[in-house]
């Protein structure tokens, strides 16, 4: 029995950060839905269109601002009712045209 118990506090201590990270639901006017997670403090995961695109944070005003692949996402507040956008991104790092606007649920 008890060599069962370091065995035990091996896994336990391999899994720690192993929690999902959270996904967050955004319903956008167009009525298309995006879904964002954000694994660490330099990343977002938008899925979008059966695509999933890996972002990168990106200086802002205000909010929480990613770029990568051609697009955008910025967001503003947290919680239900928060505020999201997803942009065209030009190669000169200006923001193009608005793809989507959408509310987090």
């Amino acid at each position: 029995m008890r060599l069962f118990a370091p065995l035990s506090l091996v896994s336990v201590l391999l899994c720690v950060g192993c929690a999902p990270t959270p996904t967050y639901t955004y319903q956008c006017e167009s009525s298309a839905v995006i879904e964002a997670s954000y694994p660490d403090a330099e990343t977002a995961r938008v899925r979008y269109q059966d695509r999933t695109y890996e972002l990168t944070i990106a200086v802002s005003a205000s909010g929480a601002r990613y770029v990568g692949e051609q697009l955008e996402w910025w967001t503003k507040g947290s919680g239900a009712g928060a505020e999201a956008r997803l942009f065209q991104h030009h190669a000169n790092g200006t923001t193009g045209d608005t793809v989507e606007s959408c509310v987090r649920k």
